[in-house]
């Protein structure tokens, strides 16, 4: 007897029935990583692993049905509706997870939410369209065919308690697997499928409504002199100290850098492993990463500094600054091959400096960096040095040692970028100067099997928080400081929220929130 799936859709079906058959579906199609990731860390041979593994399954089960049932007593039209457009999001989310091993918590959805349109693009692949139509549309063009009947809101009521007490009474004789549950909970959670990233969506939009409130201003201060002085803060995306030579890195990455007399500052980490997060950190008093308080360009803008932000990137705070300039604003007065590349937030860069009418100019550099997976754009092509290199956003289909070329070559640029900085804070050697790079975070490069950023914090990899830290600085500055040469205070680490009171002390502004042991360039 042959089975026709046309008469099978023209059979009405319960919204019951048909809650615990998407739940089924939904679990085999779409959580193939998660099972995967049970099996890599039980021993699923073993009664405990077995049991373990079937209280994942339960709690799956019970948490999709039961949620189900709750939209469906409020509307079963938004049921029908809401469950082939989850379809369609779980086959993409499932395309990210397996390619990159993202796990869709909280913060990656923060990525997810500000990543601009070129980036986005970056991700392209076309593997990406086979799990949209096999996984996504096509199952929910299917589900969209199913008739339901029309159920009381009171039937769907005890239903759901049904489910809800049984999988509470099932977990509760399985108490004994509750400490593996705990102990992996975020990776469980980051890899359930809608919830995972429907939850934490609406998790980082409630935060951000939160911090979208005015910003509390800083209290009123003053610069201690009058003399001029220019600092630039570099904020690196993705840039790993793994990887550069001047933190004992075997490849030379750093060949100009070595000879420029800076200053790097060992055991540095970020705040977050994404971007807005840590841009935040950096730039605020508190070196949290949250945006309640006016952040630092703001601060000295009020104060009466001249405050630059030029970017190829995303993620900043809310600036109230007197010049923002994106580098599709810079472009077209830029000229040479590195005008695709960071490169152009140095456009004019001199003649802007020599142009402002105020003592303290602070710029910043918000650089694309390291960002991936297409690190092959990143850099002009006389800066592949380290061959070959992966081009492709699939970067399971590159070799590691590819993938790492690839990745070492931005960091080649990046060295590059930092000593063509230097040499504009050289053109005004008359004028004590400091410039300060710190990347935003790290990256993964297929360490643990995860690939680029976002892991949560707690359970992160260091090379996705190890971060360099480099300082330098002209000696006009080092007179001015009476300094003979560089001195950096000894920490047992340095992070992000450094930056901030750092900056402030070398501009010598005179405010209550100047912390002087978070001062690196401040003697005790």
């Amino acid at each position: 007897m042959n089975f026709d799936i046309r008469n099978f859709l023209k059979q009405p079906i319960s919204m019951s029935k048909y809650i615990i058959f998407v739940t089924l579906i939904d679990m085999i199609l779409y959580h193939y990583p998660l099972y995967s990731f049970v099996f890599a860390n039980l021993n699923i041979s073993s009664l405990s692993g077995i049991l373990t593994f079937s209280s994942v399954l339960v709690g799956l089960f019970v948490v999709t049905a039961f949620i189900l049932y709750l939209f469906a007593i409020i509307s079963s039209r938004f049921v029908k509706f809401f469950i082939p457009f989850i379809m369609v999001g779980n086959s993409i989310a499932l395309y990210f997870i397996i390619s990159y091993q993202v796990i869709l918590d909280k913060t990656m959805m923060g990525i997810v939410f500000n990543t601009n349109s070129t980036e986005a693009i970056s991700y392209y692949n076309p593997k990406m369209f086979l799990y949209l139509f096999i996984l996504g549309i096509l199952p929910a063009y299917i589900i969209s065919k199913i008739h339901i009947e029309k159920t009381k809101r009171l039937h769907l009521f005890f239903y759901a308690t049904g489910i809800l007490v049984s999988g509470v009474l099932i977990m509760y004789l399985n108490a004994g697997t509750w400490l593996w549950i705990d102990k992996y909970a975020k990776r469980l959670g980051g890899l359930a499928l809608p919830w995972s990233y429907t939850i934490n969506a609406i998790r980082y939009e409630a935060e951000e409504l939160k911090h979208s409130k005015e910003q509390i201003l800083l209290p009123n201060a003053k610069f201690l002199d009058d003399k001029k002085m220019i600092v630039v803060l570099v904020i690196g995306e993705s840039a790993r100290a793994n990887n550069f030579s001047l933190y004992g890195y075997e490849r030379d990455t750093n060949p100009l850098l070595k000879t420029l007399n800076v200053t790097t500052l060992k055991n540095a980490f970020s705040s977050s492993t994404y971007t807005t997060a840590s841009v935040n950190s950096i730039l605020s008093y508190e070196g949290g990463t949250s945006d309640n308080y006016e952040p630092l360009p703001n601060y000295l803008q009020r104060l009466g500094a001249d405050v630059i932000w030029r970017t190829k990137n995303w993620g900043e705070p809310s600036l109230k600054i007197q010049t923002y300039e994106r580098d599709d604003k810079l472009t077209p007065h830029c000229d040479g091959e590195g005008c695709q590349y960071d490169e152009v937030l140095l456009t004019e860069l001199t003649k802007c400096i020599e142009a402002s009418k105020k003592k303290k100019i602070f710029i910043i550099l918000h650089t694309s960096g390291s960002h991936g997976p297409t690190y092959y754009t990143k850099y002009p092509k006389r800066f592949e040095v380290f061959k070959p290199v992966c081009k492709t956003v699939d970067l399971k289909e590159c070799s590691n040692q590819e993938l790492i070329n690839a990745y070492d070559n931005t960091i080649l640029y990046t060295d590059y970028f930092l000593s063509k900085v230097i040499e504009v804070l050289k053109q005004s050697s008359n004028t004590p100067s400091l410039m300060l790079y710190v990347s935003d975070h790290g990256e993964s490069l297929g360490e643990y099997g995860l690939y680029l950023h976002g892991t949560p914090y707690s359970i992160a990899p260091d090379v996705q928080k190890k971060i360099p830290f480099i300082i330098w600085e002209s000696e006009s500055f080092l007179a001015m400081k009476n300094l003979s040469k560089t001195y950096t205070k000894p920490m047992d680490s340095y992070g992000q929220n450094n930056i901030f009171h750092t900056i402030i002390g070398a501009f010598g502004v005179n405010s209550p929130v100047y912390n002087k042991k978070l001062d690196i360039l401040q003697r005790e």
